[in-house]
């Protein structure tokens, strides 16, 4: 399983699919009765399903992180290209056939730059596997071995499990192949931090090896993948992550069709609009996505979108966070359009936007790690509760600021204001507040008089950070004592 502060790792899904090369030879396994309320046994369950589930080994190259020489910056023994040498991980982990003829889905963390796959089933044949492809996305990837008359099970999507419904999760724990645990539902709709899905949450043990094996209903369907659990000792702690059945179908049909998953991208960063930035922007209770920032030359720039705006509806629905947005851009297809119902000024305003190709996840993540340097005090922020000072050519190389970015850089914030307390930091670079453009100083000084003025007491503060734009909503403090400002 992968770690955060959660450690990621486990939970699982099936189907019986019509997609062309699905072999018709053999049924998928029967449903054994349903389990009623007062269940005694889970086994008749367990031994159906349980010839569907695998255990899957990986072997990856590892670089080998050597010892350094306090003092001699270089690490000991590389190669001739001055890289660390590497050695071979092997890594244990589950998943479940989802055809007859040998399809298998598991999780993507399990086998992303693996050099060598082996499954083996329940009755201890070693199959080697290749990838039919992986969706970093949602972590779920497809496997395929040669051979037929595979034993499989089906994804559920009919009758969704209540929470308190019994569940069963089968997989390959600490290399202990073919275990099974049981518990309930806890809830549904969990983010732990993906984009694209709302996970389920269990309770039934799953541990290190459960990633990418699924879990099961009471009457032997597949709800889940089991990709994550929360824990802070390594162990199972009662909380664990499944990708929901319905995505889990979806995603895995259009691996097995086309080997990827193709989502559509408009080159924005949106946050949703908290009750705090609405006020700030005087927009009262609206419901919304703020686009933070807008990627240069992209689909969101060449239809006019800008930093500020607020959308309300993407092709007609609604978009209340930033989960639903990005989650509507990119079940359209690259080269379709959509109509962008926003806000600007708070003025309504509609734009069409032509989608392109999402980027990998790893390279919309990337970003680079800015230095830090000593603070150079400048009085335009004051009432921000920060000393801010020109982006000047020494600032930008030292922050490692693009360019592209204009604004002006934060050298020091006042550990009482808000400011502080809703994260603004030293080497942050302010590019606008609220819809005034910032280049310089007093650019930060007039906007913040005009939202006094217009009767504010807080000011939506657009800032560069780490390669990518935020907007902030910050109090504003009275410049002879940092108090609250007057309304």
């Amino acid at each position: 399983m992968r770690t955060r502060s959660l450690l990621l790792g486990a939970a699982a899904g099936a189907l019986a699919l019509s997609t062309p090369g699905f072999s018709a030879s053999q049924a998928p396994i029967s449903p054994p009765p349903a389990v009623q309320g007062g269940v005694t046994s889970f086994a008749d369950i367990v031994e159906r399903v349980a010839p569907a589930v695998v255990s899957i080994d990986t072997t990856r190259q590892v670089p080998i992180r050597l010892p350094t020489i306090p003092g001699f910056p270089f690490e000991l023994f590389p190669d001739r290209d001055g890289r660390p040498p590497i050695a071979e991980g092997r890594a244990a982990a589950s998943g479940f056939f989802i055809s007859a003829d040998g399809y298998i889905v598991t999780n993507n963390h399990v086998v992303a730059d693996t050099t060598e796959i082996t499954v083996t089933l329940k009755d201890q044949r070693e199959l080697k596997a290749r990838v039919v492809g992986r969706d970093e996305a949602t972590d779920l990837a497809v496997l395929k071995v040669e051979g037929r008359n595979f034993p499989y099970v089906s994804f559920s999507n009919a009758a969704t499990p209540r929470v308190g419904d019994w569940v069963i999760a089968v997989g390959n724990p600490f290399g202990l192949g073919g275990t099974a645990t049981a518990g309930i539902v806890s809830a549904y709709g969990r983010d732990i931090g993906s984009t694209f899905v709302d996970y389920i949450q269990i309770d039934a043990p799953i541990n290190r090896g459960n990633s990418g094996g699924p879990t099961f209903d009471a009457h032997g369907r597949v709800i889940g993948v089991n990709t994550a659990i929360f824990t802070t000792s390594g162990g199972n702690m009662g909380i664990g992550f499944a990708v929901p059945a319905e995505v889990a179908e979806r995603v895995t049909r259009e691996l097995i069709a086309r080997g990827r998953i193709d989502r559509g991208y408009i080159g924005a960063n949106v946050q949703t609009l908290t009750s705090e930035m609405a006020e700030s922007l005087g927009l009262g209770d609206r419901k919304g996505v703020l686009v933070a920032e807008v990627t240069p030359g992209g689909p969101a720039d060449r239809a006019g979108l800008e930093a500020g705006d607020v959308v309300l509806r993407v092709n007609g629905r609604a978009t209340e966070n930033a989960s639903r947005l990005t989650r509507e851009v990119a079940a359209a297809r690259p080269g379709d359009a959509l109509r962008v119902e926003l806000l600007r000024n708070g003025a309504p305003r509609t734009v069409e936007v032509r989608t392109a190709l999402r980027p990998a996840e790893r390279e919309l993540a990337a970003s680079p790690a800015p230095e830090r340097f000593e603070p150079d005090p400048d009085g335009a922020g004051a009432r921000l509760g920060v000393v801010v000072a020109p982006l000047d050519d020494v600032a930008r190389r030292r922050e490692g600021v693009p360019a592209g970015v204009g604004g002006v850089i934060v050298r020091s914030v006042d550990p009482a204001s808000d400011a502080a307390r809703k994260g603004l930091r030293s080497g942050d670079v302010i590019v606008r507040v609220n819809q005034r453009p910032v280049a310089r100083p007093a650019d930060l000084s007039d906007a913040i008089s005009a939202a006094r003025d217009a009767g504010r007491t807080s000011v939506l503060v657009f800032v560069h950070r780490d390669g990518t734009q935020r907007a902030i909503p910050v109090e504003l403090t009275r410049a002879e004592d940092g108090g609250p400002a007057p309304g």
